[in-house]
């Protein structure tokens, strides 16, 4: 399907996308197209062939939240241009168009809420608007790990929320959801993003604190280290989150278990909260955690 998308092949891709029935399939799997170069021109075409595919259309509006992120770039937003910012928010608001369309079409569907999530932070919808769209997706995929990481994003003081209404999510969150759930998950990247905002000395000095370490290991225990844990679509970057987590915590040991369960499956997320390759960063931090 990736080839498809690379090559611009919709006439393939779509029958593929159209037999998924799983609503957080079908969202990984929009997810992981979108980011393929040019998604946008070729999906653009199929919206104006088929106004009435609304498979296209929901590429399309995704496709146009990961690129107009490509536009605005990664930095902090004092570094981002003014041209930068007038061309995220113009894809931003045809994702909104498109998206919304979606869902107005589609009620049953996850993919265009969990979109949504995206859109609404980045042109600055405010809280309430935030809040409604990630309820729309939870009440259509319970305990859908990506909605509840977007969820977590939206509450981050860089968004404008706190520290202390980012941690409350997290916790109640994992509370909430049964032994053996994935989103125990959130509880650490809570962690790591109060983390990355500390000063050099202070970050490790937080993450190697009693009171954090007690909170890693209870979400680790109660998630991807509980019995009742089932691996689904997406997991590796579950585990990632938390090898990642407990090196920088200098907890060997556990960091072993995730790193060995990993077997090499390196994801982007959380490592490129590091400076560097994060295939580099990882294999650093696995290799120490080996040697234990």
């Amino acid at each position: 399907m990736l080839d498809q998308a690379a090559a611009g092949d919709w006439a393939a891709l779509r029958p593929a996308l159209a037999a998924v029935t799983d609503g957080a399939e079908l969202t990984w799997l929009v997810m992981t197209i979108v980011d393929r170069p040019r998604v946008e021109e070729w999906s653009a075409r199929a919206v104006a062939e088929a106004p009435d595919d609304t498979l296209a259309l929901l590429v399309s509006g995704a496709r146009h939240i990961t690129w107009g992120w490509e536009a605005r770039s990664s930095a902090r937003a004092k570094h981002v241009s003014e041209d930068q910012w007038k061309l995220f928010h113009e894809r931003l608001e045809i994702a909104e168009e498109q998206l919304l369309e979606v869902a107005e079409r589609e009620p049953s569907w996850l993919a265009p809420w969990y979109f949504l999530q995206i859109s609404a932070r980045g042109i600055s919808l405010g809280p309430e608007i935030a809040t409604c769209r990630f309820e729309a997706a939870v009440r259509r995929a319970p305990e859908h790990p990506a909605s509840h990481r977007q969820r977590l994003q939206q509450l981050c003081a860089k968004w404008g929320g706190s520290h202390d209404e980012m941690h409350e999510f997290a916790r109640s969150a994992m509370l909430a959801a049964p032994e053996g759930s994935p989103l125990g998950e959130l509880v650490v990247l809570a962690h790591l993003e109060r983390w990355i905002d500390l000063p050099d000395g202070e970050d490790h000095a937080y993450l190697t604190s009693p009171t954090v370490l007690a909170e890693l290991q209870e979400a680790a225990f109660r998630s991807v280290l509980h019995p009742d844990f089932v691996p689904t679509r997406g997991w590796q970057s579950t585990f990632n989150t938390f090898a990642m987590a407990f090196s920088l915590a200098d907890q060997p040991r556990t960091a072993r278990l995730l790193f060995d369960a990993l077997d090499g499956a390196v994801t982007e997320s959380p490592w490129h909260y590091l400076a560097g390759d994060p295939v580099k960063a990882f294999k650093a931090h696995r290799d120490r955690a080996a040697a234990y």
